[in-house]
C-alpha cells in the first residue's frame, strides 16, 4: 500500500515538476482552502539543515518532493498559489508558495489543490497551538453538556472562576474568567475574514473569491480531557456545518486529518475515541451519507515519520509534508465528485 502511495505522488510529482502550467484563469474567482487546528496545523517542519528530519535533507539527499526545488536547486515559487498565515491579529505569511521558514501541511496542500484547479488558489491558515474542540474551539450554536459528572460550558459560555465551576454566560467586563467556549473559533474565523474582506491585499489583482474547502488537523488536547474526546465526533459535525455557514459556503469540502502518533490496529483511550471520531465523518464510511462526496479523512500514521503530536512530531519535515500531501489528495479527490 504505502509502495502505490509513494508512486501516485511521485507521478503528482512528475507533473509539477515538468509542467509550465502554473498560471491560473485570472478570470475565475480566487478558489480559498482554509486551514485550521492546532499545533499540528501551526507547523513545525525544520527546513534548514542538511541531517536527517530536515526538508533540506528529504529533497537534496533522499531525493523527495522533487517538485519543490528548480533545475539549480532553488526552492520552487508557484505563481497560482498564494499561502497566507494569520494568528489572532497577528499576519505571518502573505506570499506566493514557495520554502520560506518551517513548515506545516500547507505546502503539500497546497501543491496537490493547485494542480487540481485552474483558478487562482489561495492557502489561508488561521490557527494557534493549545487548543481544544470540546471549549476553546467549540463552534457557534453547540449547547451546554455533560458527560458523566462533567459539565462543560456551551459556545460563549465559561465558568465564574477556576475554583467555581458554575457555568455562566460569558459577559464581557464580568467577574467571569474572560476566556469563554469557542472564543479560538471566533478569532480564528475573524482573522480568516479579515484577509478575505482585502482580498487585493492578500491576492494581487484579485477581485472576487469562493471558499472552497476546510482542512482541519487537531485533536492532540481534547485526548487529554475525558469530555471534551467522548464529545469530539459531535463536535466536528457542529463544526463543518458553522464553517459552510459564516463563510456563505454550503458546498465546500472539508478534510480531516487523523493524529500521527495513533495506529489504527492498537488505537485506545482517548486517543483512539478521537481517532474514530475523524473517520467516522469520512463520506465513504456510510455513517453520514450526506458527506458523500464532501467530507474525507485521511489515516496519518502511515504518513508520519515518528514521534506525537504532543512533541511536534520531532518537527521532522517528512510528516508535515506527508500529511501535506494526503491531505491535498484527499481534497483533490472531492473536488472530482
Amino acid at each position: 500500500m504505502k509502495v502505490l502511495r509513494n508512486m501516485a505522488y511521485l507521478l503528482v510529482a512528475i507533473v509539477l515538476t515538468s509542467s509550465s502550467l502554473w498560471a491560473a484563469d485570472s478570470s475565475k474567482p480566487v478558489q480559498v482552502y482554509i486551514l485550521l487546528g492546532q499545533s499540528n496545523m501551526l507547523g513545525f517542519g525544520k527546513t534548514k539543515g542538511e541531517g536527517e528530519g530536515t526538508l533540506g535533507h528529504a529533497v537534496k539527499t533522499k531525493k523527495l518532493y522533487p517538485y519543490l526545488v528548480d533545475a539549480a536547486g532553488n526552492w520552487t515559487t508557484r505563481d497560482d498559489v498564494r499561502f497566507v498565515r494569520v494568528m489572532n491579529e497577528k499576519q505571518f505569511n502573505n506570499e506566493w508558495m514557495t520554502i520560506s521558514g518551517n513548515i506545516g501541511p500547507e505546502i503539500g496542500i497546497g501543491h496537490f489543490v493547485g494542480e487540481a484547479e485552474d483558478a487562482p488558489v489561495m492557502i489561508l491558515k488561521s490557527c494557534i497551538g493549545n487548543r481544544s474542540l470540546g471549549w476553546d474551539l467549540l463552534p457557534p450554536g453547540s449547547p451546554r453538556y455533560k458527560v458523566g459528572d462533567v459539565e462543560c460550558p456551551g459556545y460563549k459560555e465559561t465558568v465564574k472562576s477556576k475554583k467555581d465551576k458554575t457555568i455562566v454566560p460569558f459577559v464581557a467586563g464580568g467577574d467571569c474568567l474572560q476566556w469563554y467556549a469557542g472564543k479560538q473559533y471566533d478569532s480564528d474565523i475573524a482573522a480568516a475574514k479579515k484577509v478575505l474582506a482585502n482580498l487585493g491585499e492578500y491576492y494581487p489583482g484579485a477581485t472576487k473569491y469562493e471558499v472552497a474547502g476546510f482542512f482541519w488537523w487537531q485533536g492532540d488536547k481534547d485526548f487529554r480531557n475525558s469530555a471534551h474526546a467522548a464529545k469530539y465526533e459531535e463536535n466536528l459535525i457542529n463544526l463543518i456545518a458553522a464553517l459552510r455557514k459564516d463563510f456563505d459556503a454550503p458546498n465546500a469540502k472539508f478534510v480531516a486529518a487523523t493524529l500521527g502518533q495513533t495506529d489504527k490496529a492498537t488505537k485506545s483511550g482517548t486517543l483512539g475515541t478521537i481517532f474514530d471520531a475523524i473517520m467516522a465523518i469520512d463520506g465513504e464510511s456510510g455513517k453520514y451519507p450526506a458527506h458523500k462526496g464532501k467530507v474525507a479523512s485521511v489515516y496519518s500514521h502511515p504518513l508520519s515519520k515518528g514521534g506525537s503530536s504532543s512533541g511536534h512530531y520531532s518537527k521532522h519535515a517528512e510528516t508535515y509534508m506527508n500529511v501535506g500531501e494526503g491531505m491535498g489528495k484527499a481534497m483533490a479527490d472531492l473536488l472530482k465528485k
